[in-house]
């Protein structure tokens, strides 16, 4: 795999703490930035992670009573009574 020289502005904060980073895992500072940008690239922009997790937690409403976040104890004694944990 070929690399591409760029060139990029850092805060003095940010130079540090990857200065730090590379120190601890015995890396250059070019590959912490490396596994940093392959890491955000993986993941997505965190506006689309804010997108996944709202979706999935507006679909847990249609799941469940209207009450179970006052009544989850007595919900999930009943899940196990129902399985025969008792």
């Amino acid at each position: 795999m070929g690399m591409v020289r760029t060139q990029i502005q850092l805060t003095e904060e940010q130079v540090r703490r990857l200065r730090e980073v590379a120190r601890r895992e015995r890396v250059s500072v070019a590959e912490v930035i490396r596994r940093c940008v392959d890491r955000a690239l993986a993941e997505g922009t965190l506006q689309e992670l804010y997108r996944r997790a709202e979706k999935w937690v507006g679909g847990l409403s249609a799941r469940g009573p209207a009450d179970l976040s006052t009544g989850h104890d007595r919900y999930l004694d009943d899940a196990f009574l129902a399985g025969g944990a008792r």
